[in-house]
């Protein structure tokens, strides 16, 4: 769960990022000459454009700096964008490329235990730096364990399944020792169903290298973490919204040109 302090740094955080796009966003003319013949109502318009904006600004960065706000008080270090370093070897790479097309076949059924030992026991000599790959969008360590995470929005295609799976693994062969290698989702896009999409099919080892919504922040910071967070965006939210529908009516009348 979240402290209070942790629910204020979160809290400032939101507002630092939602304050900066309404005083950049007001610098900015939208044109959407179709979708504004169609809709008839340029306020629903400029909505859609702020809206838009507002969570291309956000991206995944916001999750990245909120999972080192929450992970930061129960371990001992933690990082956004971390650089893994390490080598990679050629007979790494090759099994490696192996696992994924066998997963991507429906060869092997993914068992992120077996594919780690399987890249450890690979030859690891002769291994090159490989820019590629190297950053991890978040790390932490806890009680001595390394926690590598790839963070990515909630409805990848195939190919972004693929290339993950394959990061985690080379994240091994980097760092030659066992650690914890996890593709996270924010938040479950199917609530209450059941993550759900063709595009993972045989590739993920879910909860063992996929993590999805509480399954990823509890596991930074305990049990009900994930309904905390939520209370703080929806009191940002709130504490915002006069002034969100203030300048989406501003872009409605100065800046929707059609």
């Amino acid at each position: 769960m979240l402290t209070s302090t942790q629910s204020q740094q979160i809290t400032a955080l939101l507002d630092q990022k939602i304050e900066a796009k309404l005083k950049r966003y007001s610098r900015e003319t939208t044109s959407m000459p179709f979708l504004a013949r169609l809709v008839q109502d340029s306020e629903k318009v400029a909505a859609y454009s702020f809206i838009h904006s507002l969570a291309t600004t956000l991206g995944m960065s916001i999750y990245e700096e909120t999972a080192k706000i929450i992970a930061a008080e129960n371990c001992e270090e933690c990082f956004t964008k971390y650089g893994v370093g390490g080598a990679i070897s050629r007979d790494q790479k090759s099994v490696i490329e192996n696992i994924v097309r066998q997963l991507r076949n429906g060869e092997r059924e993914p068992g992120i235990k077996k594919e780690i030992s399987e890249v450890l026991a690979a030859d690891s000599r002769n291994g090159k730096f490989q820019k590629d790959g190297n950053i991890a969008d978040f790390f932490m360590i806890r009680d001595g364990q390394e926690f590598y995470f790839e963070i990515k929005t909630v409805k990848p295609n195939i190919d972004v399944f693929t290339k993950s799976k394959a990061k985690l693994l080379e994240w091994i062969a980097r760092r030659r020792k066992p650690a914890k290698v996890f593709l996270a989702f924010p938040y479950n896009p199917y609530y209450p169903e059941p993550y759900s999409r063709f595009t993972d099919q045989n590739l993920m080892d879910h909860p063992n290298d996929f993590l999805i919504g509480n399954e990823f922040w509890d596991l930074l910071g305990g049990k009900n973490t994930f309904e905390d967070l939520l209370v703080v965006f929806d009191q940002v939210g709130k504490n915002w919204q006069n002034k969100i529908d203030q300048k989406i009516r501003e872009v409605a009348k100065t800046k929707m040109a059609v």
